[in-house]
């Protein structure tokens, strides 16, 4: 069990470092170390893994119809632990899948203002994750087999994916999608907490509401 759990902790470490090199503006680089944890986490990979690397995957990508796919799989990979709905907001080719749809996208401009940092979201989600990451593995303490502590970290990261959906439909204009994950995203919120990162999300759903109301799509 041990063993298990420190393995798990290397990998939730390289994740972070990755994300590190994210934050610092180093997306390809960032993009190469995330593809290949990727390959090498594979099919049996633990559920928060592949939902924490394949949220943050989407920050790297070019296309916008990349980063919706990646966005997608982090989703369905949190549906897989925690027993949350389907999306019934569509799909993206290869969104539910373990293909390379999305791996290896441009370099592309810098992604936006990071959630956790505590900086909010500047153009739509950016880097809206952290839930996973923050505080080394990401993994509550406490009582509990790992399934279920990585089930309650997963739940913790719901808003930001949704946020993330929302921000991803709303670029590509399809914005019944959006309205329906953004609503998601702000059911979601009582799974975090009081602090830096949870007001962060909250923040980050807020300027989404705005703008989407902004540009007439809101309700």
């Amino acid at each position: 069990m041990e063993q298990q759990e420190a393995s798990k902790d290397v990998v939730m470490t390289r994740i972070g470092q990755a994300v590190m090199l994210l934050h610092g503006g180093d997306r390809e680089e960032a993009r190469n170390r995330f593809g290949v944890l990727w390959a090498e986490i594979g099919e049996c990979g633990g559920a928060l893994h592949r939902c924490t690397l394949a949220h943050y995957m989407a920050d790297t990508q070019d296309d916008p119809e990349d980063e919706l796919a990646w966005d997608l799989r982090a989703l369905a990979s949190a549906q897989g632990l925690t027993g949350s709905g389907a999306t019934g907001a569509g799909t993206a080719p290869g969104a539910g899948a373990w293909g390379d749809e999305g791996a290896s996208g441009g370099t592309g401009a810098s992604c936006g203002t990071c959630v956790s940092c505590g900086t909010g979201v500047s153009d739509g989600a950016g880097c809206s994750g952290g839930a996973a990451v923050r505080g080394g593995t990401g993994v509550p303490g406490g009582e509990g087999g790992a399934e279920h502590r990585d089930a309650h970290a997963v739940r913790a990261f719901l808003p930001s994916l949704h946020l993330a959906l929302a921000a991803d439909y709303f670029r590509l204009r399809r914005f019944e999608a959006a309205r329906t994950h953004l609503d998601r995203g702000w059911e979601a919120l009582g799974t975090l907490d009081d602090d830096g990162y949870g007001d962060g999300v909250r923040t980050a759903l807020g300027r989404l509401e705005r703008r989407m109301r902004g540009s007439g799509a809101g309700r």
